[in-house]
């Protein structure tokens, strides 16, 4: 009797919870040519920067018009915005750089040299710092915020994905091919803990829940991992869509995300000790996001492709091409 009635425990920890709410709201038309990759949000300056493989546009989140282009870069992954040094960084995967540009001007004021193919950037504002997460040589660049002057190269042992930092100086950052999150000290320099989170398999998305000291990671088989940091393991997982490549919390509702590229979004919400979901549809290719924490509206870039031919047997695999001017921001809120 008592297998029985823990197995219905655990049956009942995930569920569907009662609708939120959360809706497409808007689609901010953009157009162009060209891939994009990762996101990042300005709420006090009402920014978003949208990475564009080889430049960075950025959107009046007020107006939804395009306010600046950052351009002549190359293999654009990521930024990271430091207000209260009016600094930006962009990671460049293809030149192995970080670009630095001032958040007023949008012009680019210096540019760092990183590990191989530099993916994740993080601003962590307990140190200054910025972490550059370099995804083929499996280590982080670490530099300082105000000069670009590097203060570190730390191996990870494994290739990073992206991260999050508690805002007092501890980073976390999945690690896609260990399945693992690993926990840095931006005071210590070094690696302070590294977590298993089986059963995720290839992490890639992450959020932090600061108040309850948890992590949640995106996962490429299906669910979102919980780790709790204090008791150093998974205590649940959550099934979320295919294609996750972003996941966010907001600290003001209680509930995460996850991006799906499917098509989805994916709403966590914890009440009295369990974990519920919620599927919201979005566009296919919507993979990533970025969350405005003043008015809780989430913004998910998506576009249409070409249909490819039947494949060949043999033959090598392709991808299909972007329709041109068919970029969108897809705006999705609960008003």
């Amino acid at each position: 009797m008592k297998k029985v009635f823990i197995l219905i425990i655990l049956l009942i920890t995930t569920a569907a919870f009662a609708e939120s709410g959360y809706h497409i709201i808007n689609k901010i038309p953009i157009g162009g040519v060209g891939g994009w990759d990762l996101l990042s949000i300005d709420s006090s300056a009402h920014r978003l920067y949208i990475s564009r493989s080889t430049h960075v546009m950025v959107i009046d989140t007020e107006t939804n018009i395009i306010v600046g282009d950052i351009t002549e870069m190359t293999g654009v992954h990521g930024i990271a915005i430091a207000p209260e040094l009016n600094r930006g960084f962009i990671s460049c995967g293809k030149t192995n750089t970080a670009v630095i540009f001032d958040l007023k001007t949008l012009k680019k004021i210096g540019q760092v040299k990183t590990g191989d193919n530099p993916d994740a950037i993080l601003y962590e504002p307990a140190s200054h710092w910025v972490f550059v997460f370099n995804g083929k040589s499996k280590d982080v660049t670490i530099f300082e915020a105000k000069t670009g002057l590097i203060v570190k190269t730390l191996a990870l042992s494994g290739k990073p994905e992206l991260a999050v930092t508690d805002n007092l100086g501890r980073v976390f950052v999945n690690l896609e091919d260990t399945n693992e999150v690993i926990e840095l000290d931006s005071k210590k320099l070094d690696i302070l803990k590294r977590y298993s989170i089986k059963p995720c398999v290839e992490p890639t998305g992450i959020a932090i829940d600061i108040e309850h000291n948890q992590i949640f990671s995106g996962c490429h088989n299906k669910i979102m991992t919980v780790l709790d940091i204090k008791l150093g393991k998974v205590t649940t997982t959550v099934p979320i869509g295919e294609g996750v490549d972003g996941g966010t919390f907001d600290a003001g509702t209680g509930l995460a995300f996850s991006s799906n590229g499917e098509g989805t979004l994916t709403i966590i919400h914890q009440s009295s000790g369990r974990f519920e979901t919620e599927i919201i549809p979005t566009k296919k290719s919507a993979r990533t996001m970025a969350l405005d924490t003043v008015t809780h509206k989430i913004y998910l870039p998506a576009a249409d492709f070409a249909q490819l031919p039947e494949a060949k047997t043999g033959a090598p695999k392709q991808h299909p091409l972007m329709i041109e001017d068919s970029f969108v921001i897809l705006v999705v809120g609960n008003n």
